[in-house]
């Protein structure tokens, strides 16, 4: 319109017309003027703002809207080039979408400890895990890490507190002594710091390598008594067939006390490969008749099992777990008619514990006792309680001494029901 009116100012002034006649034209060729100017620009400006919503949408994360274009003139390439851009950002937001879902499903499956904490020291995130080690019922995130760890032991605070990362244990009531791995990561998060610690459970590990040093030691130990034993018998019968030709009472008495002690060392060998080469449990649910009578065989015992449980383990060697138990009780120095054997269930796990009211365990015999060669007993092998958590660990559960508020020794073994 300014363009119109420059454009016609040289002809009304040349031209002699009346005033109003030049007023009149003026407005007449102005209102021409703008009402093709909005005739032409209106789809240009329904475009412009068609656009302007899109990117707004684009801002905003949503890329499902497109624009409606059927001109083919540059508004139309536009308009293509943003519809193609959105199809490409809408599969990539459902491509991360879907990466998002998987990655908190491997996080929240995890067995081990997972907590992210922002720089106030608030919980963002956090996995099944966490809040089953911490004992909660709901989500963790906005908690406090500070309030959570004055329900732990102060190790625990320690090691989040501390700069290294490492191995430290945790006294827990129920399981004994735990030792867990502690590992930490920083991050910058909209521009806010973060720490990430991962807590894993480290002590079924350290235990099946500990084992695994002392069979490698016992298989080495039986192997060159029995490299030994063997000649030495061969020329233990010679011996003793000369001793019967020349009747000497002496050599008899030599051969014998020999003879006593190969087959002293043939029991202790067999013992110890027994505990080396402990077969893979067959599990098939157990007859608590069948192994009751078995072991009222070898010990007496008090039984309280107030129903039926439900329990698949390997019949065998459950049965063997049960003997050294009853055993060691029988030895503590407690009374025949104290021995109790309490075998329990809930919905998830299975719990047997042997109880005693004899001398119980010191600290420093009980951070011991389920070490290989390890016995307070002076004809003892130090194998019984090893392999009764050999035992335990190849049926996955786990295996706690603790002594009794009135004198005595407790043994549990717990079995989880959904892992026979």
């Amino acid at each position: 319109m300014a363009s119109t009116a420059l454009g016609i100012a040289p002809l009304l002034y040349f031209v002699s017309l009346p005033v109003e006649t030049k007023i009149l034209i003026t407005s007449g060729v102005l209102a021409l003027s703008g009402f093709c100017f909005y005739t032409l620009t209106k789809p240009i400006d329904k475009n412009l703002q068609a656009l302007n919503v899109g990117l707004l949408n684009f801002k905003d994360g949503e890329y499902s809207s497109t624009l409606a274009c059927t001109s083919s003139d540059e508004f139309g390439e536009l308009c293509a080039l943003f519809n193609a851009t959105a199809e490409t950002l809408r599969k990539e937001k459902q491509w991360l979408h879907q990466r998002e879902l998987m990655l908190d499903k491997v996080l929240q499956t995890s067995p081990d400890v997972l907590l992210l904490i922002n720089s106030d020291n608030r919980i963002v995130f956090s996995n099944y895990q966490a809040r089953h080690f911490f004992n909660a019922a709901h989500r963790l995130e906005g908690e406090s890490i500070d309030t959570l760890l004055t329900q732990k032991p102060s190790a625990l605070g320690d090691m989040m507190n501390n700069r290294q990362e490492g191995l430290f244990t945790l006294p827990l009531e129920d399981k004994g002594v735990e030792t867990w791995h502690i590992a930490k990561g920083a991050f910058l998060l909209n521009n806010q710091s973060h720490k990430l610690f991962i807590l894993k459970q480290m002590t079924r590990e350290l235990n099946r390598q500990e084992v695994s040093v002392w069979k490698k030691v016992i298989r080495v130990i039986s192997h060159e008594l029995n490299n030994s034993l063997g000649p030495i018998s061969s020329l233990l019968h010679s011996g003793k067939i000369v001793s019967n030709q020349n009747s000497d009472p002496r050599l008899v008495r030599v051969f014998d006390t020999i003879e006593e002690r190969i087959a002293h060392l043939n029991q202790f060998v067999q013992g110890y490969g027994k505990f080396a080469k402990l077969p893979v449990p067959v599990f098939d649910t157990i007859s608590w008749d069948d192994v009751l009578a078995q072991l009222a065989q070898q010990y007496p015992f008090k039984l309280s099992m107030p129903e039926p449980v439900d329990l698949k383990a390997d019949a065998i060697q459950l049965e063997q777990l049960l003997i050294n138990l009853l055993k060691n009780a029988h030895e503590s120095g407690s009374a025949p008619d104290d021995v109790e054997l309490v075998i329990t269930q809930n919905t998830s796990q299975v719990v047997i514990e042997v109880l005693d009211k004899g001398k119980g365990m010191s600290e420093s015999v009980m951070a011991n006792a389920l070490v290989p060669f390890y016995s307070t007993k002076a004809t003892g092998s130090g194998l019984g309680l090893a392999l009764c958590r050999e035992i335990t660990d190849a049926h996955r559960g786990h295996l706690v001494i603790q002594n009794r508020q009135n004198d005595g020794l407790c043994v549990r073994v717990v079995f989880e029901k959904n892992k026979g």
